[in-house]
């Protein structure tokens, strides 16, 4: 890669966009540039229209890293530059990180991550904001920011104790132990564990199968699960209500009927 590589690619396949991060050299380790670029390319998947090409919008959101991990967490070393100035360099990177980590939350899309090797600080961070993640049997898990005498960002500690629980986040968080992808899976930290040659097509091919999927009822899907935590059952009950309601107008509830009723798959447009 060279140095005037972008530090985070967005590409378009189908109906799939991936956003990859693309510093290799340095296991995609977190600097403002590359926050920015990361925040640039969340903000362009959620304004989106239709593409020029007539594939009409996205309808999953893919994030990976390229070369030999995910993300290996903040690029420390600038820290150690000016000691005096890591303050201000790190709310530049938290400011374009957190912005990230709303749009994110905020997608009607399915958001899958796709991890190998080091995922380590806000790298883990960012793979726990997603709804859905894959990782190859390479992948190594730490929080890592208690060893540098620093405390979660990029959304962390919000998505791990709601994935893991509260005493294993704890655990994870304070000691900051490397874990494997087995242990992972074990603890609900990922949902399936693949070989790492294979973790590109695998990773492709759950894409496609929620791209196929009923895109409306995914959003649906997603916020009420991520906002249930918030809510009374009562008002987790009249959410649910009004979201199946207003998935019951769409053309792929219809179609979701008439195929189920002709014993044959659904054909789902997303809308």
């Amino acid at each position: 890669m060279s140095d005037t590589a972008p530090p985070v690619l967005l590409t378009r396949e189908g109906a799939v966009s991936w956003i990859r991060l693309n510093r290799p050299a340095v296991l995609n380790a977190l600097d403002e540039p590359t926050a920015a670029a990361l925040l640039d390319a969340c903000r362009s998947v959620a304004d989106e229209g239709a593409d020029e090409g007539g594939q009409g919008p996205t309808r999953v959101l893919v994030i990976a890293g390229n070369g030999r991990g995910f993300m290996a967490g903040g690029d420390v070393g600038r820290f150690n530059d000016d000691p005096a100035a890591a303050p201000a360099v790190a709310g530049a990177i938290i400011a374009h990180l957190h912005e990230a980590a709303r749009i994110l939350d905020r997608l009607d899309v399915p958001v899958l991550a796709s991890v190998h090797g080091p995922v380590a600080g806000a790298g883990m961070s960012l793979a726990t904001a997603a709804d859905l993640c894959i990782a190859a049997d390479d992948a190594k898990f730490t929080m890592a920011y208690a060893r540098i005498g620093a405390t979660p960002d990029g959304s962390g500690s919000f998505h791990l104790p709601r994935l893991v629980g509260l005493r294993r986040a704890m655990e994870l968080a304070m000691l900051s132990d490397v874990i494997d992808a087995a242990e992972a899976l074990r603890i609900g930290l990922v949902n399936r564990v693949v070989p790492a040659a294979d973790l590109a097509a695998e990773t492709a091919k759950l894409a496609e199968r929620l791209a196929a999927g009923p895109t409306v009822a995914y959003a649906g899907i997603r916020h009420l699960m991520r906002q249930s935590f918030d809510r009374t059952l009562d008002g987790q009950l009249d959410a649910e209500r009004d979201r199946f309601l207003s998935t019951a107008e769409t053309a792929d509830f219809r179609e979701g009927i008439a195929a189920f009723t002709a014993k044959r798959r659904p054909d789902f447009t997303g809308r």
